[in-house]
């Protein structure tokens, strides 16, 4: 059983998306959170922090280490994070005087936020390329039925004729913005996390910014000064999967409303139903429309998240562990549907 329908059983056949359910996997999550320690470790003795051995010892380390679950999942019922306990067993792992070395001047949303960063990078890349595989299919369609004609209809009355080129724009031209975002966010908003304690990076006194700069380096992240208490960044990436769920249920409901229609559009590939044989039913573009509906609401959470008190929060940040993971979920299954849905158009308009 399952409180995520993008991973239920069965309702995963529909809402599921394998490829982005694994970067938010317990596996890809400790991956992330090690490729950060040892980054850090190798950040730090470039800067003469710790010594070169310590951070040799670290990587090596941290290359063929995997944490007790189990163990971790007792501890963050008490801490509220699971890095101190992942740490402690990282330490462990590296053994001797280099042990002491681990994660020097670092804490804990530190790690977590940029394990958070890297895999929504990832995220971010598999998202651009299947926007970009919308739109070649929308765009074949546009060779193949452009010039023929549709009725325009504005508050759903029929208006004026249009072609299908006209239609199509509207679905496409979005699309491709929303790719240009996401490839935007590459430099701008995926960021490095290091800010320590209090966000001051006080134990690295004046080669902080050095140390922060060769981190971000180390794990292809931007750098920016830490954003602990600042979230736009997370906020930003929220707005733009709810910008490409938006746009993919628009062009879902045009499609289910041509399909209505009836001599509008040709559909392979309908759903049936139970009780009507006879029904071919528009299922993907139904459910592109309620994947925009969902991450809409969702997003008003993340920008309740952005009320961060004072240096950290504890009820904010766990909120945003809350939504992230299904707002991706629910973009990636969108994706995927629009791509099954953009190929299963056999005819639009009238020749």
């Amino acid at each position: 059983m399952t409180y995520s329908a993008f991973d239920h059983p069965y309702l995963s056949g529909l809402l599921g998306d394998e490829a982005v359910a694994a970067e938010f996997s317990t596996a890809a999550d400790i991956h992330a959170m090690l490729s950060f320690e040892a980054a850090l470790a190798r950040a730090e003795a470039i800067h003469g922090v710790i010594p070169k051995s310590a951070a040799d010892r670290i990587t090596e380390a941290c290359r063929g280490f995997f944490p007790d679950v189990a163990a971790l999942r007792r501890a963050i019922a008490v801490d509220g994070v699971v890095v101190p306990e992942f740490v402690r067993q990282l330490r462990a792992a590296v053994g001797g005087e280099a042990a002491t070395h681990v994660h020097f001047g670092a804490t804990s949303q530190d790690v977590i936020d940029t394990s958070l960063m890297l895999r929504m990078k990832a995220v971010a890349e598999l998202f651009g390329t299947r926007l970009g595989d919308v739109v070649s299919v929308l765009e074949e369609c546009d060779d193949q039925w452009g010039e023929r004609m549709l009725m325009g209809r504005t508050r759903m009355q029929a208006a004026i004729p249009i072609t299908v080129s006209d239609r199509l724009r509207t679905w496409i031209e979005p699309l491709l913005d929303h790719k240009d975002r996401l490839e935007a966010m590459d430099r701008d908003l995926f960021a490095v996390q290091f800010g320590g304690a209090a966000g001051t990076l006080d134990k690295l006194k004046d080669k902080a910014d050095d140390v922060r700069a060769t981190l971000a380096e180390e794990l292809a992240l931007a750098d920016f000064p830490q954003w602990h208490s600042q979230r736009s960044e997370v906020a930003d990436f929220a707005n733009a999967l709810s910008l490409v769920t938006g746009s993919l249920g628009k062009f879902g409901q045009d499609i289910a409303l041509m399909a209505q229609q009836g001599d509008e559009i040709e559909l392979a590939g309908g759903g049936g139903s139970s009780a009507m044989p006879h029904k071919q039913n528009p299922v993907a573009a139904e459910v592109l429309v309620a994947l925009a509906r969902f991450n809409a609401t969702q997003l008003s959470g993340v920008h309740q998240a952005l009320v961060h008190e004072q240096e950290r929060s504890g009820a904010a940040w766990t909120l945003e562990w809350l939504i992230m993971p299904q707002m991706a979920g629910a973009t990636a299954a969108a994706l995927r549907l629009a791509a099954e849905l953009a190929g299963n158009i056999r005819r639009l308009g009238s020749g």
